[in-house]
């Protein structure tokens, strides 16, 4: 599946190392090609501040469904 800047989508592993766990939703802040496909994420706190930007393949992603 592809993905487009500013898609919110959901994790689907755990990541502890970034303090992320499966189901925490992020936002597409930048699509790569080169080499491969690979979505650059990002995550907030409840107040907004930024927990964790992780580059993720579009396997360990999918799209929010609200």
């Amino acid at each position: 599946m592809s993905f487009n800047e500013l898609d919110t989508v959901v994790i689907l592993n755990d990541y502890p190392n970034e303090g992320l766990k499966k189901g925490d939703i992020g936002v597409v802040v930048s699509v790569h090609t080169i080499p491969n496909e690979a979505y650059e994420i990002e995550f907030v706190d409840e107040s907004g501040i930024t927990k964790a930007m992780i580059v993720l393949q579009p396997n360990e992603i999918e799209k929010y469904v609200d």
